[in-house]
């Protein structure tokens, strides 16, 4: 049998805990009480990816809202530059500190054979954060599950749209739109007062809350929204829409003010469900 190739965790010890058990302490710290019984069948998140400190009880808050499934689309903004301008691994392992997690080579191949635009490119996946730390929180909740993961260096409005379109055709081409979720990667306003990024991320979330991809990226360019994933976020609400959602839900909102007690410059972190 062919040995996967690994991909190592790079930002393990800087974004969150290279510990097991510091990591395990650290996401448990995050949930407020006991985890509600009653989840929801989501369709599509957004979860926020920036270090666990800041954004980590919004991401928990999210997850804890849904029932997480066996197969996991994510989608993540590229922050490094390297590779492909969209770029997908269709076979491999991810290591974390909690563990291996296999791409679904399946799904993976579905999506990429019927795409005009995305490229297989482990380079760009090499050390980007962005979908690596959506890992141990997923694995907290779920021991076992196998992702797809694909990483945007574009916003080329028309191709995020077509890649939208493709991902929803390969779900429902394997026959896995039950045990399929998909996840955008995104923090929010970046570096701006308190105030003006509650402002700012209340008009993006509203878009989404209305699965409005053109108002999303048209409010992003009138109000010069820092949201570094609205890309992805734009790809996860076409897919999801064919998919057959109908709304989007904010579950948690809150800026990394509320952990360094700095609000003069803030990023701004959502958790949102999209049922």
């Amino acid at each position: 049998m062919e040995k996967l190739k690994l991909r190592a965790p790079a930002v393990a010890g800087q974004f969150y805990p290279s510990s097991p058990d510091a990591l395990k302490k650290q996401i448990a710290s995050f949930i407020a009480g006991p985890v509600s019984v009653k989840k929801t069948d989501a369709i599509a998140c957004m979860l926020p990816h920036a270090g666990y400190m800041y954004s980590g009880r919004v991401a928990a808050a999210a997850l804890s809202a849904i029932n997480i499934k066996n197969k996991i689309i994510l989608l993540g903004p590229n922050h490094t530059g390297a590779g492909a301008h969209f770029s997908i691994m269709s076979q491999g392992v991810w290591q974390t500190p909690l563990g291996q997690v296999r791409i679904d080579n399946d799904l993976a191949q579905a999506i990429l054979e019927n795409s005009r635009y995305l490229q297989e490119d482990a380079l760009a996946h090499a050390y980007e954060h962005s979908l690596e730390v959506e890992l141990p929180l997923l694995q907290y909740f779920k021991s076992d599950f196998q992702i797809v993961p694909i990483a945007f260096l574009s916003d080329e409005l028309d191709a995020l749209k077509a890649i939208g379109k493709e991902i929803a055709q390969g779900i429902k081409g394997t026959g896995l739109q039950e045990q399929t979720l998909i996840i955008a990667s995104s923090d929010m306003t970046h570096y701006e007062p308190q105030s003006e990024a509650q402002k700012k991320d209340k008009e993006a979330i509203a878009a989404i809350c209305e699965l409005d991809e053109d108002r999303l990226m048209q409010r992003v360019r009138d109000l010069d929204i820092s949201m570094c994933g609205y890309a992805p976020a734009v790809v996860m609400l076409c897919a999801a829409r064919l998919l057959g959602a109908k709304q989007g839900k904010l579950i948690k909102y809150q800026t990394s003010g509320e952990a360094t007690g700095d609000y003069g410059s803030v990023v701004g972190y959502a958790g949102m469900v999209i049922i």
